[in-house]
């Protein structure tokens, strides 16, 4: 195995001594690259480009945001006849979002040399999957489980593979698709080139070398659990005087981020902490393993387009996803494996770019801050969490500036009367709340449609991304514009926030996630004969907890020890209670708990 090591540091990582021009590249390859915007290689796509060309098998180990697809992409396609139709190479990806991403760099990389991708995944639709296979590409991207099924119904042959790419394998065998890896291999044809890239080379890795290249050549460039360059690292220490979704609140505050992925460990945590931000005016959604593949798309391409300020996701997100102009990452939870750290961190920050990880810490990750000091030298800046009182005056002078600068370009007199009027009312703060709303999303929107309007511009080295309005085969094999192909119609309130991602919301909004809870058989086991489960808008997301619950619904009026069964959920509640008191607890609803109006309903079944 010849190993070339090649020493980059700082700016060298991400621009190359080299020109395109000088790798020999076709000219509708040149062209496709001219128009993505790329100025320079990267030094992984320079070295890459000749063994790859050449056929060489190869072990390329590159550190996150520096043009791995275009590495392998470029000299995939260039070595495909134009206007072939068979499927002559695939590309195994992790993850479903990854296999996208891949897909559309591709695509777009492609657009001259009539060659077809497609992109094929668990969650869509297996006859449009298949339509697309038979229409002709030449290029497969797929997740290794769904790239089996098409093989067992015979709907994609692997008889003219020529090339093979393994994108992020140590996370893609990580993720136990080793078995489905080795079998997709094994299938293939004779002499065909093998190129694996990965942040780590563990044994599962070693094996596959082995067993499956021959005389590789490995490009040893600096890896992602090594390093993350560029990269402010800053550490929050819990406090215990209020729960901990607050805190992360009062750190966003303090920070003031304008865009983020907040990563959470497991997926009841993404779910509560994209309720309390948007409980708390924040513009977030969240992305976990059970979100149905169309909304994962969907709140992907919100993000990619600038669109929503805060996705909260779990690893799920972690690897591969480029999200351009992404500033921060936040960690709600530090996770167990150290590198997996490095891996959430390394979606800022790329391509050389600036970036800032916001950390919440408490004692018991105190083993995993100890091996990022020590075995990867991560430095930790230690803030102060503001008291509950400097966050709420930071919220409010954030907010009221945002207003005033408003003021200065609007004619607004006409409406005092109006606004006195409503003052006067009893239902008064509702109404200014959804005022305020509406005017920080139409605020955000507007931010968006500026910036979009200033930055459509070349994007300045080979591993970002830039939206032309050139036509492309797409992921699902039609002609698409890579610029409007992914956009979903939604409601203008899902597109905007203000520009620190909040929208002022009304107390009793319930925080859109993507589907409405349901009200009946998620209380678990049906209530008890004589008792009926009533829903309540109440749940963790109001440091609400089955042990305070009941207390707080007495302390509203309900009678004292009737409530049979409570089960609180990130964003509402059942509780069973005897038939014959039903009444007395729906009186509690339009009564207050703290700013919140609450609602009782019997549930539906």
């Amino acid at each position: 195995m010849n190993e070339q090591p090649a020493s980059t540091v700082d700016g060298e990582d991400y621009v190359s001594d080299v020109g395109f021009d000088d790798l020999g590249m076709s000219p509708e390859l040149r062209r496709a690259v001219a128009e993505r915007g790329y100025q320079r290689p990267t030094p992984v796509q320079a070295q890459v480009w000749k063994p790859a060309m050449a056929g060489r098998d190869l072990i390329v180990r590159s550190k996150t945001g520096t043009g791995k697809t275009a590495a392998f992409g470029m000299p995939l396609i260039d070595a495909i006849p134009i206007g072939t139709k068979e499927p002559s190479a695939i590309v195994l990806c992790p993850t479903r979002e990854l296999a996208i991403q891949v897909c559309d760099e591709l695509s777009a990389l492609a657009m001259h040399r009539d060659i077809g991708v497609t992109a094929i995944y668990g969650g869509d639709s297996m006859q449009r999957q298949q339509d697309a296979l038979k229409s002709g590409s030449a290029i497969i991207v797929g997740t290794p489980g769904r790239v089996q099924d098409h093989i067992r119904r015979g709907t994609l042959k692997l008889t003219n593979i020529r090339k093979a790419v393994l994108d992020e394998a140590d996370e893609m065998l990580n993720q136990g698709f080793y078995e489905a890896v080795t079998t997709i291999l094994t299938a293939l044809p004779k002499g065909r080139q093998i190129l694996l890239f990965s942040a780590t080379v563990p044994a599962d890795i070693e094996r596959l070398i082995a067993q499956y290249t021959s005389d590789p050549e490995t490009l040893l460039l600096s890896g992602d659990d090594f390093t993350v360059d560029h990269i402010k690292h800053i550490r929050y220490e819990i406090s215990d005087a209020y729960p901990k979704p607050r805190n992360l609140l009062y750190m966003l505050e303090m920070e003031e981020p304008e865009n983020a992925i907040i990563f959470c460990n497991t997926r009841d945590d993404t779910e509560l902490v994209t309720a309390v931000l948007n409980r708390h005016g924040f513009d977030a959604e969240l992305l976990n393993g059970d979100l149905p593949q169309k909304e994962r798309e969907r709140v992907m391409g919100r993000v990619k387009r600038g669109e929503l300020a805060f996705m909260v996701a779990t690893d799920i997100a972690a690897r591969g996803i480029d999200i351009s102009d992404l500033n921060f990452v936040v960690n709600y939870s530090l996770p167990e494996d150290p590198s997996t750290y490095l891996h959430r961190v390394g979606r800022t920050g790329r391509i050389g770019k600036s970036g800032t990880a916001l950390n919440l810490c408490s004692g018991r990750e105190l083993s995993t801050l100890t091996a990022l000091e020590k075995k990867f030298e991560v430095k930790f800046e230690v803030r102060m969490m503001p008291s509950p009182e400097e966050a709420e005056r930071m919220w409010t002078d954030r907010h009221v500036s945002q207003l005033k600068e408003a003021a200065l370009s609007v004619v607004f007199e006409g409406y005092l009367g109006l606004a006195s009027q409503i003052r006067a009312r009893p239902d008064a703060d509702e109404l200014i709340a959804i005022l305020l709303r509406s005017f920080f999303t139409q605020r955000r929107a507007a931010m968006v449609q500026s910036r979009d309007a200033k930055t459509n511009v070349p994007t300045p080295q080979g591993g970002g991304q830039q939206e032309t309005g050139s036509r492309s085969r797409s992921s699902r094999g039609r002609e698409t514009s890579p610029r409007s192909s992914r956009k979903e119609r939604e409601p203008a309130e899902h597109r905007a926030g203000p520009r620190s991602g909040r929208a002022s919301s009304p107390p009793t909004e319930e925080p859109r996630r993507g589907r409405r809870p349901k009200r009946s058989g998620e209380g678990g086991e049906p209530p008890a004969v004589g008792t009926t489960r009533l829903w309540l808008n109440l749940g963790a997301s109001d440091s609400i907890e089955a042990s305070t619950l009941s207390a707080i619904l007495e302390g509203l009026g309900a009678p004292r020890g009737h409530i049979a069964r409570v089960d609180v959920k990130p964003t509402f509640a059942y509780v069973d209670v005897p038939d014959a008191d039903v009444g007395e607890f729906q009186r509690i609803a339009g009564k207050r708990h703290e700013q919140k109006v609450i609602k009782v309903e019997v549930a539906r079944r």
